[in-house]
């Protein structure tokens, strides 16, 4: 066997282990418990209430055929060999297996929602898929095609069931998700080895065929690979289609702007698909047009070109010079704003008209257009592949405005996904994003930490899985916080990621769940950390971070409510009723709080004794004596910088000692950081507007002490 494709030893011989549970699931589900618990993993969600009652062995190889990492793949692996005693080699590598998507990675749906005997059909068709791949008796291929015509009419079964039958016998059973079907339909130019048979048989599959068809397709694709030169087998096949895919998607990585090399990347963070609510047009015809032409269009097109108004009110201005100044026009300038500047090629519309119906689904494929004499009689367009059409009902209300940006309610994204589940092919729910690799390395490289101090935060967060940043102004904790997270992520995935900022005035309502006025009356809204949790919940074996920026400006015990004991991390888990809806709620596990607060704030009260003893404290301090500040002073290579920054450390020193302020009043290295040459208006800048200013609010009552150490910071840039 070709040792790059030594994962087969593994999964045709654990499928042979497994079957032999068919009988006793409650044992089965009790070893895969352990494998998770020996691992220190999260069981992902198999169930709404994690009881788990079943499970079928399609959904057990999806625990490690999925998007995670290959990394957690392996251990996966490692462990279910040992509790299940599998002798087999573990794989290192995993070419030529398709994945499924995180949002369906079960075959069954949950307790109330499938079938009776759904999962009893999934165990009887692997069982038999065996016997076939074995025996080859006409008996045992009827039984193969009975139980497979009854799995893909169970809500949950799909095409996936071709993928899941591949996992368990890759020599005998053709995968036939979306990349294999669209590379072995393509006789122009990726596959001529291939039999214009065979490509058409695949390419005019409209629906997942049924059992004998599915069977004829794998006879008719092993003839084929018999004559073939260039594919052996279906793990060489699935291979070369994956390959193909990769390469159609590289070419188009430019253009959507989602992938880039380690050295390439902006120094920011990725921003994840984001999800629209779109209304084309007040009447059908308009829609039936934008769907078949691909695109989506606003009106105004009385504006000209929107790309060339600068913001928001050059827009409102605009809109009151050609409609007058009856309106403020501010929905339509936002608008206006987002379709230009904040869609981008990755989102996903969902296309809508009045407040509760759904009329398609699409992807943005291009950049705001603009054409006066474009065809599409619209002039401000850009294009969508649009995936579906139709009517559907949404149980929620839209927003009125023609666009809005829906990514933060989380309960509505879910929902109108799941509109679209059944239709979608297994891996084309949502467009795939790349996020770059992150780890302990690279936060070191950028935050000026030793490795020391970076291992004591990552484990205070872990274990308590709350944590509050403290220090002076300056020491770089908001810069940090998210790359803490994704640090430990191991990737920059701004999806699991959220930051908000408390001030006085927060609330409860802002925080969690409120009621808030609309044109009707008033709605109950979710808040973010509501929205975030919920998120969470769906996806617990990856690790969420919710961070707090100016935590101790916000009344806390009022903002948290009732949620004040769950944070608690042994009470992660634990639900109670919440204030404002019948709903019992809980903090998941895999969320991690982070909060950060400036020690130097005169206004701020002392953080609740009740908070604290929920929180661990790790302290920033000014880093001019990191390796990495003085790594940064020696590229800057400027020597007044250098003599500002000595200035500074003396400076410093006199705030520590002084009994009405003290180390937490200290001035921070990040006042000091850029990425700009460094020149002698900047440093003029930096000590004017930013030093100066903050001392004199230190020493308001002493402006003798002020002028001396403005003079003394000025001479340093002289």
């Amino acid at each position: 066997m070709n040792k790059e494709y030594a994962w087969i030893d593994f999964y045709t011989k654990f499928i042979d282990v497994l079957i032999g549970y068919i009988d006793d699931r409650a044992a089965l589900i009790n070893k895969i418990k352990n494998v998770y618990n020996s691992l220190n993993m999260k069981l992902p969600t198999l169930e709404t209430d994690n009881n788990i009652v079943d499970i079928d062995p399609f959904t057990i190889y999806g625990l490690f055929n999925k998007g995670i990492t290959e990394k957690n793949r392996i251990k996966i692996i490692r462990g279910m060999a040992s509790e299940f005693k599998v002798e087999a080699k573990i794989p290192d590598n995993f070419i030529g297996i398709p994945v499924l998507n995180n949002m369906t990675a079960s075959f069954y749906q949950f307790s109330g929602e499938r079938g009776e005997n759904d999962i009893d059909n999934l165990w009887k068709l692997s069982n038999a898929a065996l016997k076939y791949a074995k025996y080859k008796s006409p008996k045992n291929r009827e039984e193969f095609i009975e139980y497979f015509d009854k799995c893909i009419k169970q809500k949950g079964v799909r095409w996936n069931i071709t993928m899941g039958l591949y996992w368990m016998r890759p020599y005998d059973y053709i995968n036939l998700d979306s990349k294999n079907r669209k590379y072995l339909g393509n006789l122009k130019e990726t596959v001529q080895d291939i039999s214009a048979e065979f490509a058409n048989k695949i390419k005019d599959l409209k629906d997942i065929p049924n059992g004998e068809e599915y069977l004829k397709i794998c006879e008719l694709g092993a003839l084929e690979l018999i004559t073939d030169k260039k594919y052996k087998s279906f793990p060489e096949l699935s291979f070369f289609a994956w390959e193909e895919s990769e390469r159609v998607k590289s070419e188009n990585q430019d253009k959507l702007g989602r992938k880039f090399d380690g050295d390439a990347m902006p120094d920011k963070d990725v921003r994840p698909i984001h999800f629209w609510s779109y209304s084309p047009g007040t009447n059908i015809e308009t829609w039936n047009e934008y769907y078949e032409k691909g695109i989506m269009a606003l009106n105004w097109d009385e504006l000209g070109d929107f790309s060339l108004y600068k913001n928001k009110k050059a827009i409102q201005d605009k809109l009151k010079q050609l409609y007058g100044e009856q309106s403020s026009y501010s929905n339509i300038a936002l608008v206006i704003y987002q379709f230009v500047n904040e869609i981008k090629i990755g989102d996903v519309i969902f296309a809508k008209k009045g407040d509760s119906t759904v009329l398609g689904r699409g992807i943005v494929t291009s950049e705001y257009e603009f054409d006066d004499a474009s065809e599409f009689g619209r002039a401000n367009i850009r294009q969508v592949d649009w995936t579906h059409k139709g009517e559907w009902t949404f149980s929620e209300k839209f927003a009125a405005k023609t666009l809005t940006d829906i990514t933060d309610y989380t309960k509505y994204v879910n929902e109108l996904n799941n509109l679209f589940i059944e239709k979608l092919d297994d891996d084309a729910i949502v467009p795939e994003i790349v996020y770059p690799e992150y780890d302990k390395t690279a936060f070191l490289d950028e935050v000026y930490l030793s490795e020391e101090q970076y291992d004591l935060l990552v484990n205070l967060l872990n274990h308590k899985q709350n944590i509050i940043l403290q220090g002076a102004p300056g020491t770089g904790k908001t810069f940090a916080a998210k790359r803490l997270a994704y640090s430990i992520m191991g990737i920059k995935d701004s999806s699991r990621v959220m930051m908000i900022q408390f001030h006085q005035s927060y609330s409860y309502e802002d925080f969690i769940m409120g009621y808030r006025p609309t044109k009707d009356g008033f709605e109950l809204k979710e808040g973010p950390f509501y929205s975030f949790c919920k998120k969470a919940e769906l996806d617990l074996e990856n690790n969420y971070y919710f961070i707090i920026d100016e935590i101790n400006r916000g009344n806390l015990s009022k903002i948290f409510g009732e949620l004040f004991m769950l944070i608690e991390n042994d009470k992660r888990g634990s639900s109670l009723k919440l204030l404002y809806s019948d709903e019992q709620f809980s903090i998941p596990d895999n969320v991690y709080l982070i909060g950060l607060m400036n020690t130097a704030d005169r206004s701020l009260a002392m953080l609740d004794y009740a908070l604290r003893r929920r929180f661990a404290f790790y302290e920033f301090e000014p880093a001019f004596n990191s390796i990495g500040f003085n790594n940064y002073k020696k590229a800057k290579n400027n020597s007044k910088f250098n003599q500002l920054i000595d200035v500074v450390k003396l400076l410093n020193n006199e705030i520590a000692e002084d009994e009405t302020l003290g180390s937490g009043f200290r001035i921070g290295h990040s006042y000091f950081c850029t990425e700009k040459e460094i020149t002698d208006s900047w440093l003029l800048s930096v000590v004017d507007y930013e030093i100066v200013p903050l001392i004199s609010e230190y020493w308001f009552d002493e402006p003798d002490k002020v002028a001396e150490w403005k003079n003394r910071l000025k001479e340093a840039i002289q």
